[in-house]
């Protein structure tokens, strides 16, 4: 397989040295706010370094450059009283109109200072939020090494992200783990609104999945905040995910199309009617062919779109109407060559079924020195699941797993920010009708009885249907200031409490008072010294509030908010206007975390994986902690390159029922990360991408345990008094991209290759527990030649090395007219 895809690569080149080129010019155009009041800023200055393109934005803050070479550039804007802003590596084609909307934040100095504030053009924390930010724009997304234009693949290579095969998940999937947290302590806004479900083949109860939903297309930005959460966001433990779209083109109908080697994908955007812009797009997977052509039994199949509407009511007031949806089949077929490894997963993995969507409108309502927000959104998944002994067949008698569950979030969010000096101050409130559905069953554990027929070790199996409806609402406030003559100390505090009409405790607001303190102190005009101090809740998933024991009972009604305490204080370097570094420390404090009345382990190590997470009766009693430092360097489009340097030392621990500190599935303690680019000329563009995780820990199996039960479930089942008391080799991979666009009249060909573990390293991976099969694999060896006992008695264990050197390459193009 190797030897096609270097010839595949080098027919690739061979096309692309071709002289079938022309150099064209672009547009880029866009409007220019204030960031804390949203008012449009006429005569601020916009260039293109390194150009003589020019301009000031008019008096509806909008600017335009036409006639622009095609390439690549760094934008800037300055205006007095306002730090300048870089927006870097925008990418100019004759196919596509680059609309890029900017935002300036208030200067703190005072005006006769202003002119030293230059360094601070790349700087992405807010006054609210000064640290523990890392934001993204749309071409840095599109062009990483290995992302293959997923956003969440991208996500996992900013500092303390793991996942992905970094952090205790599979290597395919894309959970994000931020700081040693669980893949559900995140959560994510598009454009306001909160997104419950990013990836297809959601885990419900978490987040993760293997493929991400949104379209890079649409994205202007992405802002992930790990820390010092402004009091607006609940839910977040360990991170917000801000993605930010931008408008449809206002003048003419424009749009893409992209092919690769597992979808195709295409946007389509302009105006539809006066003050009135669209953008909608539709994917198709195509990966259960590509599996089928390499002879794997799994078959994934999606399909997924995404639209905006944005209407300016008048000069004050815009409407925006979102949307995105997927929906997701997964099966399994037998492969042409069989090998134990296949057969596992052929009688281990369950059929999905699945589908969910969010819409949303958000209303914009500019206010003397600020402005008001409306948003109103409804998010519904649907999950089907199911396993059946030996993993085929339809008999109810052997059926292993089975899950119909649904979810509905309704949601209305209303905010007013405003300005009044140095004093900036917000305040709203939300309130959300949730309905969950489950019909469940799972066996846990079969029967065994001796040869008389005697029980030797009991069955378990996990059967109920739920349906439930309650209320969720908070309120929040939060106060900015800037302080000292200079403006130099920055001060933001927020309180936020939220409750529920179907806890125990839900309707004691008191209980989730989540008080938080932030300041940056610029120690110098290029060094800001920066803490943070803050309290943060999160109701458990529905998963776990609507499970019901055998007798109907709600067993988790009396479950509490989880709760985190962050300290987190660090350094940022602003040397140039285009580099960047941090240093930070943190510490994360967790009380009230679930903990399995089973299992008597902590769900923080949970959620990595495809099954729902939280069908169990849970204890509110762990506790965790999870402590380290953050180093990180960037440099921006200079002298055609662009570099990325991340690394993170920490430790994730958690407790169960017997209340010992333990390492968390994420504790893999070491993470460090690294991109660089190039850009070639003639429009061609290298990257290269590096990822390195120390050794994750994992659980071994239960040795008596899943020898009796194997037969039953396909699965062998984990030793939980040793507790990730193993670990996995480290983690290494490198990715490579190299792109080349053509530029026509009104259209742009991009080809492109991405290449994912381009030096053939080993990925590490948890074993699976089986049976040796016979050298043909048409059944299992035993140890006296008779067929296999219901209770593995005469199977002979073994465990199936997962780790493989799998390299990835994908061959595409995108068109754009």
């Amino acid at each position: 397989m190797l030897h096609r895809y270097w010839l595949l690569l080098f027919l690739f080149l061979f096309l692309l040295s071709s002289p079938l080129h022309a150099q064209t010019t672009g547009q880029i155009s866009g409007t220019v706010r204030d960031r804390a009041t949203q008012e449009a800023l006429p005569g601020v200055t916009v260039v293109l370094d390194g150009t003589s393109f020019g301009t000031a934005t008019d008096e509806q803050g909008r600017y335009r450059f036409t006639g622009i070479p095609t390439g690549s550039y760094n934008l800037r804007a300055s205006f007095v009283g306002y730090e300048p802003l870089l927006r870097a590596n925008v990418s100019v084609t004759s196919g596509n109109a680059n609309i890029i909307n900017l935002e300036l934040n208030a200067g703190s100095k005072q005006l006769g200072e202003v002119t030293v504030t230059a360094s601070r053009a790349i700087r992405v924390a807010t006054a609210e939020t000064p640290l523990s930010v890392q934001r993204l724009n749309t071409e840095e997304i599109k062009t990483y090494p290995g992302g293959n234009f997923d956003i969440s693949k991208v996500v996992q290579s900013l500092p303390g992200v793991g996942g992905g095969g970094t952090g205790g998940t599979a290597g395919f999937r894309n959970d994000i783990i931020i700081r040693g947290g669980a893949p559900n302590e995140n959560v994510y806004y598009l454009d306001g609104i909160e997104v419950p479900v990013i990836n297809h083949f959601a885990t419900q109860g978490s987040t993760g999945g293997p493929a991400g939903i949104l379209n890079v297309s649409f994205i202007e930005d992405v802002t992930l905040s790990s820390s010092a959460f402004e009091a607006r966001y609940d839910n977040a433990l360990s991170s917000v995910l801000q993605f930010r779209q931008r408008d449809g083109n206002p003048e003419r109908v424009q749009g893409n199309v992209r092919l690769s080697g597992t979808e195709v994908a295409g946007t389509l955007e302009g105006p539809l009617a006066k003050n009135t812009t669209f953008l909608v797009s539709l994917r198709r997977s195509y990966l259960q062919l590509l599996f089928k052509a390499l002879d794997l039994p799994i078959r994934p199949n999606y399909w997924d779109s995404q639209f905006k509407v944005t209407t300016k009511l008048s000069e004050k007031t815009t409407l925006t109407a979102l949307g995105l949806g997927a929906i997701d089949h997964f099966e399994l077929a037998a492969p042409r060559n069989s090998s134990p490894d296949k057969e596992y997963v052929l009688r281990s993995t369950p059929t999905y079924d699945q589908w969910n969507y969010t819409t949303g409108l958000a209303l914009r309502h500019l206010l003397p020195g600020g402005y008001l927000n409306v948003a109103l959104s409804r998010t519904q998944l649907e999950n089907k699941v199911d396993l059946f002994e030996g993993g085929t067949g339809s008999d109810e008698a052997n059926r292993v797993l089975l899950t119909r569950s649904g979810e509905a979030e309704n949601k209305l969010r209303v905010d007013v920010n405003r300005t009044a000096g140095r004093w900036q101050y917000a305040y709203g409130a939300s309130t959300q009708l949730i309905h969950y559905d489950n019909r469940f069953q799972q066996r846990l554990r079969r029967e065994i009885r001796d040869e008389l027929g005697n029980v030797t070790a009991p069955g378990l199996t996990v059967s109920f249907a739920s349906d439930l409806d309650f209320v969720r609402f908070g309120a929040f406030a939060q106060l900015t200031r800037t302080l000292l003559p200079t403006g130099r100390l920055t001060v933001s505090a927020g309180l936020r409490t939220d409750g529920n009409s179907f806890t125990d405790e839900g309707r004691n607001l008191l209980q989730t008072l989540s008080p938080r303190v932030s300041a940056a102190y610029a120690l110098t005009d290029k060094l800001n010294l920066t803490a943070s101090v803050g309290r943060y809740y999160k109701i458990p998933p529905s998963t776990i509030l609507g499970f019901r024991d055998a007798s109907g009972a709600l067993v988790n009604r009396n479950n509490r908010y989880i709760r985190s305490d962050h300290y987190v204080a660090g350094l940022e370097l602003l040397p140039r206007p285009t580099t960047r570094f941090t240093l930070e420390g943190f510490y994360k404090k967790y009380s009230d975390y679930p903990v399995s009345v089973r299992d008597g382990i902590s769900l923080a190590n949970q959620g990595g994986d495809f099954a729902a997470l939280g069908n169990e009766a849970v204890t509110s009693t762990g506790r965790g902690r999870t402590y380290g430092a953050e180093f990180f360097f960037q440099q921006k489009l200079t002298n055609k390159t662009f570099a990325v340097v991340s690394y993170t030392v920490f430790r994730s621990e958690f407790s169960g029922l017997d209340g010992r500190y333990k390492p968390s599935a994420w504790d893999s303690r070491h993470l460090v990360s690294g991109l660089l680019g190039r850009k070639l000329g003639r429009n061609w563009e290298l990257g290269l991408k590096y990822r390195f995780a120390a050794d994750s820990p994992y659980t071994p199996f239960d040795e008596v345990a899943s020898r009796q039960n194997y037969a039953t479930i396909g699965t062998g089942i984990l030793d939980y008094g040793q507790l990730n008391t193993q670990r996995l080799g480290s983690f290494q991979q490198v990715d490579f991209r190299l792109d080349k666009k053509y530029n026509f009249r009104r259209l742009t060909l991009d080809f492109y290759v991405d290449v994912q573990n381009l030096l053939l390293a080993k990925r590490p991976a948890t074993p699976s527990y089986s049976f040796r099969r016979t050298p043909d694999n048409s059944a299992f060896e035993t140890t006296d030649g008779q067929p296999l006992r219901p209770d593995g008695s005469n199977g002979i264990p073994v465990l199936i090395d997962n780790a493989s050197a799998l390299v990835t390459p994908t061959i595409g193009f995108i068109v754009e007219f």
